[in-house]
């Protein structure tokens, strides 16, 4: 699930997200980390357990980057997505381009 550094324009900044070891997905805003996303691969299946923003990079679309970076990733592997974390819950409620890779009870995922 290895993907290229990718810029992601912003009103206010420039947020730069990539795949870092450890199954996490990092956002850069003038070199430093801004905030991360963690996941659970699976066959199939990416479970978003935990997102945070540093405080100080808050309110600049940070979380928004990662959000969308984390469902680009899924939907690039052909995987469904389980939002543990509510916000990328939320986020992705916001988005129902996102809808047909949600893991859905009625979906079919196997180990």
């Amino acid at each position: 699930m290895r993907s290229e550094g990718e810029t992601m324009p912003n009103d206010k900044t420039d947020i730069t997200v990539r795949e870092a070891d450890g199954n996490r997905l990092e956002a850069y805003v003038d070199g430093q980390v801004a905030g991360i996303v963690e996941y659970i691969p699976a066959q199939r299946l990416i479970a978003f357990v935990h997102t945070e923003v540093e405080p100080r990079f808050e309110g600049r679309g940070v979380g928004s980057a990662l959000a969308r970076a984390a469902l680009e990733m899924v939907k690039a592997s052909d995987a469904r997505f389980l939002p543990v974390c509510p916000f990328i819950a939320g986020w992705s409620a916001k988005h129902p381009e996102y809808d047909p890779w949600r893991y859905q009870a009625t979906s079919r995922v196997t180990d």
